[in-house]
């Protein structure tokens, strides 16, 4: 079974090795390109009957946008995204724009054939494990960095959130001190008490927990939890 496809992906040695492959397999490739925010050109002026839209970050805002214009103006390409995984969100994100299949980046070139026949027919292609997953994180969500950020931040008062702000830049004891016009020993209770709430042991540790949690962010736009009594 010979189909019009198009391959799309953000790293174009990938989109180029897999449309190879498919060409090999007889299937009839009209583009392979990148990046994928230029999917949906290429499939209303090309009207392949599936696109491989490969993304490495499914789950950011927007990825999903160029599938959206796709389903609203070719309605009769389906779609079928190529992401990692885990990303139950991701895969999830996929489907609400209107994507007909999910397979995983590091399937075999099998795997994407089938997926590729099961949406032609109309069908939804995805492993049932991937659908499990994707309905387990959903109704079961882990905590996200941006909630962990929020959490932590209403643990510090105002003065401890300025003190890791500053080890986060890596400032020492003396320039915190400087910096906030209080005495050296005082800078130094505050960085314990930083730690302490942190659950981390050292200075690094603590820097690298803000930085990933998204409190540092959080931090610089203003979002204090209420004053500090204490000063």
């Amino acid at each position: 079974m010979v189909v019009r496809l198009m391959v799309v992906d953000d790293h174009r040695l990938l989109a180029e090795a897999l449309a190879s492959a498919l060409k090999l397999r007889g299937h009839r490739v009209l583009a392979a390109a990148a990046p994928t925010a230029d999917a949906a050109e290429l499939v209303v002026g090309r009207a392949p009957e599936v696109c491989l839209f490969g993304t490495a970050a499914p789950a950011a805002p927007g990825t999903f946008d160029p599938v959206v214009r796709i389903r609203r103006e070719r309605p009769q390409t389906a779609v079928v995204v190529l992401g990692p995984v885990p990303s139950p969100r991701g895969i999830a994100a996929a489907f609400a724009a209107g994507a007909a299949g999910y397979v995983r980046h590091d399937e075999r070139i099998e795997g994407v054939e089938r997926a590729i026949a099961k949406v032609r027919a109309g069908e939804t292609a995805i492993a049932p494990q991937l659908l499990q997953g994707a309905f387990a994180e959903l109704l079961n969500p882990a905590v996200q960095p941006d909630d962990e950020g929020r959490r932590l931040l209403r643990m510090l008062t105002p003065r401890e959130v300025e003190v890791l702000v500053r080890v986060a830049e890596g400032e020492d004891t003396r320039l915190i001190a400087a910096g906030m016009r209080i005495a050296p020993s005082t800078a130094r209770t505050h960085v314990q008490r930083v730690l302490m709430k942190l659950g981390v042991g050292s200075r690094l540790e603590a820097a690298a927990l803000a930085a990933r949690t998204g409190l540092l962010d959080r931090a610089a736009a203003g979002t204090r939890q209420g004053p500090d009594p204490l000063g």
